[in-house]
This record gives C-alpha cells, sequence and structure tokens, in this order.
C-alpha cells in the first residue's frame, strides 16, 4: 500500500535523507512524465477513440488511478522531507493512495483476464465481455475500495506522530490481509492468465509461420508487461509482510532495516504509475483511429489487416490487451483450438 506507515522519531531529521534523496530522484521525472503521458492518453482515449470497447473501458479506469497517484507524489516528498503532523490534508492524500493503488492492481488484473477470456474462450467472450459489463465492474470496485480506504484510515486513525508513519510496534493483521488479498491473488490471476496466453500464441506460432514475427511481438509485450506488474509491486507486499513478522516476533531490532526496505519499495511501487503510461500507446492500437493520429503505426495496421484476411474472422477477438495496460495488434482470428466452447 503506497505510503505506509512507518516507526521513526518525527524529530530526527537526518533519519530519511537518503529516502528523501531517493523520492527526489525518482518523483520528479515520474511527476512530470507521468503528467505529460496520462494527459495524452486520457484524451487519446476519451477524445479520439469514439468506439466503447472493454480495453477503452479499463484503459480510462486505469489512466484515473494512475493520474490520482501521480497527484501524491509531491505530498508524499513533502510529508517525508519536512516530517509533517498527521491533519486533514494528510488523511485525504492517505485515503487516495489506499484506494488507487489497489485500484491499478485491480484493474491490471481485469485486463488479464479479459485477454485470457478473449483467446482461450472466444466463442464465450461475446457473452461474457462487453464495455457495460466491464464499467459496471469498475463501477463496483470503486466503491469498495473508497469504503476501504475511509475505514481503514477511521480504524487507525492517529493524530499523534507523523503523516504516513506507523508509531505503534504492534503487528497489524491487516496489513497481511491487503496483501494477499489485494496483491499476491491478483498477481497469481494475472501470471496464470498471462502464462496461458503466450502458450496459446506460441501454439499459433508453430502454425501460422507467416505471422511469426507479429506473435513473437505480442509475446514480448505480455512477457514484459508481467514482468514490470511484478518487479513494481512485489518488493513492496514482501516488505509489508517482513515487517509484520518482524514485529509478530518482537525483533524490534530489526525494523530500522525493514522500515527503510518499505520506504524504498514504496518509491519503486509509485514508479508504475508513470510506467503504465507507455503501455497505453500499444492498447490504442486496436482502433482504428490511433494509426490515422500515428502514422508510423500504418505499416503493422495494414500488415495485420493482410493476415485477417488470410485467415477467417472471429469478432470476439477484439481485446488483447497486456498485463500493464498493453495491446497488441493482432489478427482477430487468434484463439486456442482445442479450447473453443
Amino acid at each position: 500500500m503506497t505510503g505506509q506507515p512507518s516507526t521513526d522519531n518525527c524529530t530526527d531529521r537526518n533519519a530519511y535523507g537518503g529516502i528523501v534523496l531517493l523520492q527526489m530522484v525518482l518523483y520528479i521525472p515520474v511527476f512530470t512524465l507521468g503528467i505529460s503521458l496520462n494527459s495524452i492518453a486520457f484524451w487519446v482515449f476519451c477524445c479520439k477513440i469514439k468506439r466503447w470497447t472493454e480495453t477503452k473501458v479499463y484503459m480510462i479506469n486505469l489512466i484515473v488511478a494512475d493520474s490520482f497517484l501521480i497527484f501524491t507524489l509531491p505530498f508524499l516528498l513533502y510529508f517525508t522531507k519536512y516530517k509533517h503532523p498527521v491533519d486533514g490534508l494528510c488523511l485525504a492524500i492517505q485515503n487516495i493512495c489506499f484506494t488507487n493503488m489497489p485500484m491499478s492492481i485491480l484493474i491490471i488484473t481485469l485486463i488479464a483476464i479479459d485477454r485470457y477470456i478473449a483467446i482461450k474462450f472466444p466463442l464465450k467472450a461475446k457473452i461474457l465481455r462487453s464495455p457495460l459489463k466491464s464499467a459496471s465492474i469498475c463501477g463496483f470496485l470503486w466503491i469498495i475500495l473508497i469504503i476501504f480506504s475511509n475505514f481503514y484510515g477511521t480504524l487507525h486513525r492517529n493524530h499523534e506522530g507523523c503523516c504516513f508513519q506507523k508509531e505503534s510496534l504492534q503487528p497489524r493483521y491487516s496489513s497481511v490481509v491487503y496483501s494477499i488479498g489485494g496483491y499476491f491473488i491478483p498477481l497469481g490471476i494475472v501470471t496464470f492468465c498471462s502464462v496461458q496466453v503466450i502458450r496459446c500464441l506460441k501454439e499459433k506460432m508453430a502454425t501460422s509461420p507467416h505471422e511469426t514475427k507479429l506473435f513473437q511481438k505480442a509475446v514480448h509485450i505480455v512477457s514484459v508487461n508481467l514482468c514490470v506488474f511484478a518487479v513494481c509491486f512485489s518488493p513492496l507486499h514482501i516488505s509489508l509482510l517482513l515487517r509484520f513478522a518482524v514485529e509478530a516476533a518482537g525483533a524490534h531490532s530489526l525494523l530500522p532495516g525493514v522500515i527503510t526496505f518499505v520506504k524504498v519499495s514504496v518509491c519503486l511501487a509509485n514508479c508504475n504509475c508513470c510506467l503504465d503510461a507507455f503501455c497505453y500507446y500499444f492498447a490504442a492500437k486496436e482502433f482504428p483511429e490511433f494509426s490515422s493520429m500515428f502514422p508510423k503505426c500504418a505499416f503493422m495496421k495494414s500488415k495485420t489487416n493482410r493476415s485477417e484476411e488470410s485467415q477467417p474472422s472471429t469478432n470476439q477477438h477484439k481485446s488483447l490487451g497486456n498485463g500493464s495496460g498493453d495491446q497488441p495488434q493482432l489478427p482477430k482470428s487468434i484463439s486456442c483450438p482445442k479450447e473453443q466452447g
């Protein structure tokens, strides 16, 4: 959970000098690039791409979640540098963090599931998938996470100490529930779906040698974004579980090192809100409007269209996004024949 609090002394202004430097090195470029890239992506998906698909719904929600997280970065840097006390501003930023990072993780998970259904079960995909269903699921998740963040903030509210810092040495079982339910289970789902899709693409690569390069590109995109998802978020949730274990065991002498690990992993996790923006390009390539805005995409688009003409088309395959929001432009006939229906 971004901004996970830690035990330290508010008056010790030298305690996190290295963390403040790391935050400055990471957050300043992430904030600058993130604002620009997310604004462009939001403009493309909302204003230029007219057709509503599952991909468009998920991408807009992911952009919103990432944009809120980007908005919090200057505050997180300020809170750490100046040991800001717990007040209304602190609680508001905390609620934003506790809502939008889990939402980003869950949307990435939904994209992986959506892609898996589209490729593995093309005949059922038309029934299981629709933009309205995707929007309903996202709306439900937003409501649940907003309620959770407010409940969590109320449950652990303590106006003593510093913002985003846990003063108590008592272990919090809620952090274990959050890490397992909010990340490790989604990680398992994303990994399973990505592996199955990659396996399916490689099978098609063997039966369609004339499209080998196209399938190889899709495999590369899915693989890279699975790695980015795991690399950005895994250290944070491993550190939260490690901190719980140290506190539960009473090994308080290990806490300073664990706290540093938590804070460094928070910085890495927050970088994902910018890295996702680079993936929106691939998601947008699903839509014809994108090729007209970016002529460099025209070659791949025309190559794909020629490939589609050489095989029967199944309209069910209109969404092949990847684990961090990528959308490889692939022939609509991709599926695993043995598992259709």
